[in-house]
């Protein structure tokens, strides 16, 4: 067996150990994946939570192949097999791309052969959470749930965190992998970095088939197995899923939006305000969004920030010592429309993860720059995909998908999807950690 598949009792692999502490802010899914490959390769990874109590909230989330791939080396392929066991399942169906007026189907995108070495997921995001939180446990990552970060520090030869109640933790390095708010990036960055508004807000929900199977017209997205439609409008598209065998039904609406988001970004939706924009379009959008329970309707504010130019302290431009670094959402955040957001923090942590064994306990820094100089530029370019594909749809050619309806399918790019994190960074770790060095103060 390679190193990518030597795997321990509990699947992780058995790695010798570095000596490397490594403290993780958040358990999203990047945190617990970073937190995973951390154990994989030897380190010691300690979760802090602010979150009192796991959750399951939410309502989809979509893991592209490139995610698949580090599920599936997770305890021989049994975490991915719990994950598809709960997901939507689209081999027979596929995606069918409607004209958002008319509603006639243009085309019906055909779902890939299923890969087990590199499946894709689509399931309640808390769900498939609960799955990867458990199995963080299971490996004996250490999670501390309801410890509230107050204070980022470091020094130079350790970094930490001050949490609510005054204690001081400590460790070789810190990784904020605590989403668009981090408070880390300031400390990154050396300044403050704002979010703007991207002009555009997604209506999102989750809710059980109950109204949709009473009504004659709608019945028929739930009594034939897992389904997938969109609708493709101008400046707008909706998508509807059903899953679970059509137990479960979900839909998200990306729409023009030009509320401020200074107070909140997410907000109650309303259904009235829905159908004000579905004006229109084919009845059946109305109908299905009409079966929605109001209290599982969230308007969520799709904010834009430009490309940071660094993840990690004391590298280029940041101030710092360069033991704290940035991963996940608290980097980059990708619209929904990327389908890449979860996947890429997915990414850096088993990256970061590969490149601290590389690099060692006594080059902590030099692997944090090594991270971010092999992630930089693929994360920037997978962002952008998020822009393009909602402008595709947004200001769709109609005359042009006549001629071609393959042009408004969702893109499945092999540069994007093809890619293998770890054995990436195995190939090219040493080379980028020979570059940065090995980093002193």
């Amino acid at each position: 067996m390679s190193s990518l598949e030597t795997n321990g009792s509990n699947g992780t692999n058995s790695k010798p150990e570095t000596g490397i502490k490594v403290i993780i802010i958040g358990a999203g899914f990047g945190g617990l994946t970073a937190a995973i490959e951390c154990k994989r390769q030897g380190h010691t990874p300690i979760i802090y939570e602010s979150f009192p109590s796991l959750k399951i909230l939410g309502d989809i989330i979509t893991f592209g192949p490139n995610a698949g791939r580090i599920f599936a080396r997770w305890s021989n392929g049994a975490i991915a097999e719990a994950m598809r066991n709960i997901s939507i399942d689209l081999t027979e169906y596929g995606f069918n791309i409607h004209k958002w007026d008319t509603g006639e189907i243009v085309i019906n995108q055909k779902t890939p052969p299923r890969d087990p070495q590199a499946p894709n997921f689509n399931g309640h995001r808390g769900e498939l959470h609960e799955i990867v939180f458990n199995y963080a446990k299971e490996c004996g990552v250490e999670i501390h749930l309801g410890q509230r970060v107050e204070q980022y520090w470091e020094e130079e030869e350790q970094a930490g965190i001050v949490l609510e109640d005054g204690s001081r933790v400590a460790g070789d390095l810190v990784v904020a992998s605590d989403g668009v708010r981090s408070k880390a990036r300031t400390l990154v960055l050396g300044y403050e970095d704002k979010p703007k508004s991207s002009g555009y807000a997604v209506w999102r929900a989750w809710f059980t088939n109950k109204d949709m199977i009473a009504d004659p017209e709608t019945k028929q997205f739930c009594e034939n197995g897992d389904t997938f439609n969109g609708w493709i409008g101008p400046d707008v598209h909706f998508l509807f899923s059903t899953i679970k065998n059509g137990s479960d039904c979900c839909w998200v609406l990306t729409h023009r939006d030009a509320h401020d988001i200074d107070e909140s970004w997410s907000f109650p939706g309303y259904l009235k305000d829905v159908k004000t924009v579905l004006e229109g379009w084919d009845p059946m959008c109305w109908k299905i969004v009409s079966k929605t329970p109001e209290a599982k309707l969230v308007d969520w504010k799709l904010v834009y920030r430009d490309p940071l130019p660094n993840w990690v302290s004391g590298y280029g431009s940041a101030p710092g010592h360069g033991r704290i670094c940035l991963l996940g959402d608290a980097a980059h955040p990708f619209l929904p429309t990327s389908a890449q957001g979860a996947t890429q923090a997915l990414e850096d942590g088993v990256t970061l993860a590969v490149l601290l064994r590389k690099a060692g306990k006594s080059n902590v820094r030099g692997a944090l720059r090594a991270y971010q100089d092999v992630r930089y530029e693929r994360v920037k370019a997978v962002q952008k995909t998020g822009e393009t594909t909602r402008d595709m749809w947004h200001k769709t050619d109609w005359e042009q998908v006549k001629k071609d309806p393959t042009v408004i399918q969702f893109p499945r790019e092999d540069w994007v999807f093809n890619h293998d994190a770890e054995m990436h960074a195995e190939e090219v770790g040493d080379e980028a950690i020979s570059k940065v060095g090995v980093v002193t103060a």
